[in-house]
């Protein structure tokens, strides 16, 4: 793979930024707790930057768990936690997990692959979801069964159409219960304009299967892990590189998930984004592990951790968990 897809010695972002005129990316306060709570997965899609699968066995232990719900007892006005994975729904304690963030009065997002709500012993996830208000993210990296496939395997559509429905049928999508779909590209290209594919996204969904959702987001694929293999594979790994930076966008640098959220592994380990986490790259100091921390406020106007990855997240209209920036 090449170096200058992941961390390399030289942060060519930070020296981007600084032409820019824009200084050192540093923390502002935190609102969102997102928490890759553990690695195992029905699919194993080839964009996935964490690399799951059904034979990853990593996880977030109970007493990890119990510390997350601490954390966010201990800050209140950390209005959100975001659980992803993997699957985060094939983790022993996501119930647990899921009740205890909303009993604290937390907007709960659930990172879906949809698939995941036809396995064994998850026929009633999608119910448990809906009866504890949770925003449900789904991954729909297309509206044709043919890109879906290409990315993430045979038959995920389908079974993504029948997840959505069931999803549906349960008031998401509906106004009461937030259902939004996620976008990225199949290839080597940065996403189009979120509102427009958006509105082909409801035109498609609605007509072919009667499906309703809230929000499309759109993200760039991460130059790391599985896609950075598949554009060295390719040739194309200096190619897109080069697309992400002459692509760069100062008008994203303020809205940058890594200012606002705070990132958390199977381990407890601490990162600025779920890429820097993918790549290992930690947040600077002493500050390591959630065990480490009072409250979740601990690392604000923390310096940032980055690296030439981060040209993923300010290309074009820009790129985050929560969609385009710009």
């Amino acid at each position: 793979m090449s170096a200058s897809l992941e961390t390399t010695t030289h942060d060519r972002f930070a020296a981007r930024l600084s032409r820019e005129g824009l200084g050192a990316l540093r923390r502002a306060r935190t609102t969102t707790l997102q928490v890759n709570i553990g690695l195992r997965c029905n699919l194993a899609c080839h964009h996935c930057h964490v690399e799951s699968g059904p034979k990853r066995d990593e996880a977030l232990d109970s007493r990890g768990v119990d510390r997350i719900l601490e954390l966010l007892a201990a800050s209140p006005d950390v209005d959100t936690l975001d659980l992803t994975g993997g699957a985060p729904e094939m983790h022993p304690d996501f119930r647990r997990l899921v009740s205890g963030a909303r009993a604290l009065g937390r907007r709960v997002i659930d990172r879906c692959n949809l698939t995941i709500l036809h396995e064994p012993e998850q026929e009633d996830t999608a119910a448990f979801l809906a009866s504890e208000g949770v925003h449900v993210v789904a991954s729909l990296p297309c509206y044709s069964l043919e890109n879906v496939e290409a990315q993430r395997g045979r038959g995920v559509f389908d079974g993504s159409v029948r997840a959505l429905q069931a999803l549906n049928a349960l008031g998401y999508g509906h106004g009461s219960l937030a259902l939004d779909l996620v976008y990225n590209p199949v290839g080597p290209s940065l996403p189009p304009p979120q509102a427009s594919l958006e509105a082909d996204y409801r035109e498609a969904l609605e007509r072919e299967f009667g499906i309703v959702f809230d929000a499309l987001l759109t993200i760039t694929n991460m130059p790391i892990k599985r896609f950075a293999h598949a554009l060295a594979r390719d040739g194309r790994d200096r190619e897109y590189m080069d697309l992400l930076i002459a692509n760069f966008n100062a008008e994203t640098v303020p809205g940058l998930m890594c200012r606002h959220q705070l990132s958390v592994d199977h381990r407890g380990r601490l990162y600025d984004c779920d890429f820097n986490q993918a790549l290992g790259l930690e947040i600077p100091g002493p500050t390591r592990t959630i065990f480490d921390l009072e409250t979740l406020h601990d690392l604000d106007e923390r310096a940032i951790a980055t690296a030439s990855h981060c040209f993923g997240c300010t290309a074009g209209a820009g790129s985050s968990c929560g969609g385009a920036l710009s």
